[in-house]
């Protein structure tokens, strides 16, 4: 917590670095270059704010699922990545995750931005009661958001029948320094998220002022997701449809396929073609980076991972291109630009809906969410609409899909936590590296990241403990 602090320090004292607007009158107030947010446009640059608030780093997780190609002799420079990358479970990755993890740092600095926010956006200047509010809960849904993926990440996978014993993460609602906090158990973060994001709901606005500002649509998708991490698929489908009735829009990849159809097919041209997930895409409800928010390519993806794509997926033959450098053979990133890997899109909520259908056992219902995702995906020479004859088979399409359309994101590691907890659903990881075959079990310790050391040693208020052993 040592960091959170001065992180909160940051805040307070250094605003006049982001800040846009409103500064030539506080000026006098603090020393030139900083001052002390008032106005309600004040305290809203820090929503804009990427680097700082809108940024969900968890690479460890991608790691883990094997979704990011990574060369050999880079995993020398960071033990706890090759621990995660080849399933090392004897390794104690605690030891490793010492000093600093940006998923941990990086939320929690989010999260401090957010209270902030909440505590005193009600008495900004300049500002109507309605802007207020509306402000005020785009904070809370932005706190909510960080903190499931917090969860997902240092704690256990939700599941009803230990929640509420078992612990999560540090639960801090104050952005005062020096504030105590609690580390709570999973049932109380996850009713915390669910509080936060339906006590927003209603001051949210049809439509934010930016893709990064939360909006109806955007909190409804995000419950949508939350309920479908508990398992209550009742409520997890009437948010999915709720948020697909504010925008159920589509990318359509083929269309993008075909359009860059000559330098996507030229052999060994490796293109630099614009990301199809960025700012302006229509499935947006609410945008975030992965960790980097400037301009890149996506992460490269292994052979073995790549081959899980179905044949004739647009969205992967526009994405990626097999080469080989020297030993290594992958598949190589060919679109640049931002992409939206910690934000939520009408792809994941379609199929949020298509699984709750097939819960249910309206295994028509789920087929035809899961077909209008599919239909903007495949090419049409591959292209047939799926059936299933029972529920599992209806969830095994729907997951190939979405484990595909959600990779990189923090929802295609929490999916595969929930499934594994479930034996008709889990699923043990194989593969061979250096021409040895390993694998990592549903039940391996390894699907929960350990708290950074340095965390543990430096608590601030409050105490934090391990939830894991290795």
């Amino acid at each position: 917590m040592q960091r959170y602090i001065r992180l909160n320090i940051s805040i307070v004292l250094l605003l006049g670095l982001v800040l846009a607007s409103g500064c030539e009158k506080y000026l006098g107030i603090l020393p030139k270059g900083k001052k002390i947010p008032a106005t309600l446009a004040d305290y809203e640059a820090f929503v804009r704010d990427e680097y700082g608030n809108q940024r969900y780093p968890h690479l460890q997780a991608i790691y883990l699922l094997n979704d990011r190609f990574e060369r050999a002799e880079a995993l020398n420079f960071s033990p706890l990545t090759k621990a995660n990358y080849l399933w090392e479970e004897g390794t104690n990755r605690i030891t490793y995750n010492n000093s600093d993890e940006s998923a941990y740092y990086t939320a929690y600095a989010a999260i401090s931005t957010f209270n902030l926010l909440v505590q005193y956006v009600p008495e900004a200047t300049e500002a109507t009661d309605e802007a207020r509010k509306i402000l005020l809960a785009q904070a809370k849904l932005g706190r909510a958001m960080h903190y499931f993926l917090l969860v997902n990440y240092y704690a256990d996978t939700y599941e009803a029948a230990n929640a509420g014993t078992k612990l999560s993460v540090p639960l801090i609602e104050s952005a005062d320094l020096g504030a105590p906090y609690t580390q709570v158990t999973i049932q109380a973060m996850y009713d915390y998220i669910l509080r936060n994001t339906n006590e927003a709901l209603p001051d949210l606005p049809d439509k934010g002022a930016t893709i990064l500002h939360g909006s109806k649509g955007a909190a409804h998708a995000f419950l949508a997701r939350v309920y479908l991490q508990m398992g209550d698929y009742d409520k997890a489908l009437a948010s999915a449809n709720n948020a697909l009735a504010v925008n159920d829009q589509l990318f359509d990849w083929v269309a993008y396929y075909n359009n860059y159809k000559t330098q996507i097919e030229q052999p060994d041209l490796y293109p630099s073609l614009p990301s199809a997930r960025g700012y302006e895409s229509v499935e947006n409800y609410i945008f975030g980076h992965e960790d980097a928010v400037y301009s890149k390519r996506e992460y490269n993806v292994r052979t073995d991972r790549a081959a899980r794509f179905e044949a004739g997926d647009a969205s992967f033959l526009s994405r990626w291109k097999q080469r080989t450098i020297g030993t290594d053979t992958y598949f190589y990133s060919i679109q640049t630009g931002r992409f939206n890997d910690g934000g939520i899109t009408t792809t994941e909520v379609y199929l949020i809906k298509a699984e709750c259908l097939a819960r249910k056992n309206d295994l028509s219902g789920a087929m035809t969410a899961l077909n209008a995702v599919r239909a903007k995906r495949i090419l049409p020479a591959q292209y047939a609409a799926l059936t299933a004859a029972n529920t599992a088979q209806a969830i095994g399409h729907i997951r190939r899909t979405k484990e595909n359309a959600t990779l990189f994101s923090i929802v295609a590691f929490g999916d595969m936590r929930r499934f594994n907890k479930d034996p008709q659903y889990a699923r043990t990881l194989t593969k061979t590296e250096n021409g040895t075959a390993i694998s990592l079990k549903p039940d391996s310790h390894m699907w929960t990241m350990p708290f950074p050391q340095g965390a543990i040693n430096n608590p601030g208020n409050g105490t934090i403990q391990q939830n894991v052993n290795l």
